[in-house]
């Protein structure tokens, strides 16, 4: 069976600049999905979500934006200008867990409501063209709550459902739980994509073993603490730390170069970096004196020395 990875959206994280360059200096990952788009109480879309999914800034990936929202008439309009650009396919978020979201019925708030997502569904699957994917936990207090859910989805064309089996409650907390996957097979005829925990080849190679009718592996934390774990698992071995730090060492570069020439300021850049190392210092020995390292730079020629000793060039 030939498999499918791709990176899980992480708001903050995974813009169009990092999605390319991962593209470019990585291997294995085929698709990556937006972090959510939604509209705004004026009812328009922030002219950053617009420039990160515009097709002329993700020309090397195949991409699929992410939506949120909780009725039909938001939905139909952010799948109509997604279509406008040239999506074929959009990604309904009922995963995000936190309360922010949660507490206004977005994201996994949405999951205990099957007669709200059977009337959004309802309305807007005749009238929009693009195809839907859903990323879904196993529920927001209950992870019963997606077994609940799949028969009023049954009923729907959905191209797939992306299962991260954790509840909202938990975060990134504790463990997911691969038993509410299991049973979603049992119950669901459609598409189903696992998210949640692959770590490191062993762990994907168990889950693998359990489910050997899933074909698409998304990754999110892990594949951006570690960028080559889908080359690791598609070698089925670990690479070698010295080539794995000389090709992040370029990686990181590009990334920092175009971040320092967009963002205003040493500040802005700091705060950006700060926000991808606190995901990158997990690949190393003593990640919490990497990521100190990272922190204490207050200016960039303190951080270009930090990231120097870290990567011991």
């Amino acid at each position: 069976m030939d498999l499918t990875f791709s990176l899980a959206p992480l708001q903050g994280i995974t813009d169009f600049t990092f999605r390319n360059l991962f593209k470019k200096h990585f291997k294995g990952v085929m698709k990556f999905y937006t972090p959510f788009i939604r509209l705004q109480n004026d009812r328009t879309i922030k002219k950053s979500q617009i420039f990160d999914i515009l097709p002329e800034n993700n020309t090397e990936i195949h991409l699929i934006p992410q939506i949120i929202c909780n009725n039909s008439r938001d939905f139909i309009y952010l799948a109509d200008y997604l279509n406008g650009l040239g999506y074929q396919e959009l990604n309904w978020n009922l995963g995000c867990p936190y309360p922010m979201v949660t507490n206004r019925q977005l994201g996994s708030g949405l999951i205990p409501f099957p007669d709200k997502i059977k009337e959004i569904l309802e309305e807007v699957m005749p009238q929009i063209k693009p195809g839907v994917s859903i990323k879904i936990r196993s529920g927001y207090e209950d992870e019963n709550e997606i077994l609940r859910l799949l028969p009023v989805l049954s009923h729907f064309s959905i191209s797939e459902l992306i299962i991260h089996p954790r509840i909202a409650r938990q975060m990134y907390k504790g463990l997911a739980n691969p038993i509410v996957v299991e049973k979603c097979l049992k119950l669901y005829a459609g598409n189903i994509a696992y998210n949640g925990d692959i770590k490191d080849i062993e762990t994907f190679n168990n889950l693998e073993q359990q489910f050997p009718k899933i074909n698409h592996w998304m990754i999110g934390r892990a594949l951006i603490s570690n960028p080559f774990l889908v080359e690791e698992i598609l070698l089925g071995r670990k690479i070698d730390q010295s080539v794995k730090l000389e090709r992040f060492l370029g990686f990181h570069s590009e990334l920092f170069g175009i971040y320092n020439n967009q963002l205003d300021g040493p500040g802005h850049i700091l705060n950006k970096m700060r926000q991808f190392w606190e995901y990158f210092s997990l690949s190393f020995e003593e990640s919490n004196k990497v990521y100190k390292k990272i922190k204490k730079a207050k200016t960039i020629e303190n951080y270009r020395s930090a990231v120097n000793e870290i990567l011991k060039q």
